[in-house]
């Protein structure tokens, strides 16, 4: 049960790491000037962070559901906010949305599997 709980811990502190880098990607990447992506970026980049350090003080599943939610609205939001055509934004957002989804849905996968770590 450790071992499950230790993989779980590294799946949230890849989550806080990404949080971490799509806050920042507005500036490292170069479209801090455009408001929507930018601020997409800081608002979701705020609220995975704060879903990672609440998975790291205790976990829950629905923490994980909701990481999940979040990197998919980055997946599809450079379409649905209309800056699909700027590459750097959208190239940040769909890569770390993907990025997002594969930590969330290993971290769902899991909790619900647990005997495949034996």
């Amino acid at each position: 049960m450790a071992n499950l709980m230790e993989g779980k811990k590294a799946q949230d502190w890849i989550n806080l790491v990404l949080a971490i880098c799509l806050f920042i990607s507005p500036w490292i990447i170069g479209f801090v000037t455009e408001a929507n992506p930018a601020w997409n970026a800081w608002i979701s980049g705020i609220v995975l962070g704060a879903l990672a350090l609440a998975a790291l003080s205790a976990f829950a599943e629905w923490e994980e559901w909701l990481n999940l939610v979040v990197g998919l609205w980055l997946i599809v939001s450079p379409w649905l906010l209309g800056f699909a055509a700027s590459a750097n934004a959208m190239g940040t957002h769909v890569v770390l949305g993907v990025l997002v989804v594969a930590a969330s849905a290993w971290a769902v996968w899991d909790y619900r599997h647990p005997h495949a770590h034996a």
